[in-house]
């Protein structure tokens, strides 16, 4: 019976890209509330959807690429290759992630035309 060497799973991969992730994802957070309380003490003439600026992008791209990790981690996890766990988690994590933007700029819009009663999803009115 022959004898194939299993490749060690990346375990430690898989905690450090959720931990990116988290940390990512709070940075974001923070940004986003930032920018957005700004904007409404000052309504200033830049708009919300412009606000989207580095500041902004540089936690998205981090939480969006620690997720990518942390993704094709869980894969290699199950016995997938490097290489077919990254084209499974790449395209699918660039998809959602634009998906995200896009539904953010929606948001930011909204919010600005209307105020947050605008994004009130429990008024029936």
């Amino acid at each position: 019976m022959p004898n194939f060497p299993y490749p060690e799973p990346p375990y430690f991969l898989l905690a450090a890209a959720f931990i990116a992730a988290i940390a990512a994802g709070t940075a974001f957070y923070a940004t986003l509330t930032q920018l957005v309380q700004a904007w409404s003490r000052n309504r200033s003439t830049r708009s919300l959807s412009q606000a989207r600026g580095m500041e902004l992008q540089l936690p998205f791209l981090g939480m969006a690429g620690a997720i990518c990790v942390f993704l094709a981690s869980g894969l290699q996890v199950f016995g997938f290759t490097l290489l077919i766990s990254y084209v499974f988690s790449f395209p699918l994590t660039i998809l959602t992630a634009w998906l995200v933007w896009s539904q953010l700029g929606n948001l930011l819009m909204q919010l600005q035309r209307g105020g947050s009663k605008a994004l009130d999803l429990d008024s029936w009115e």
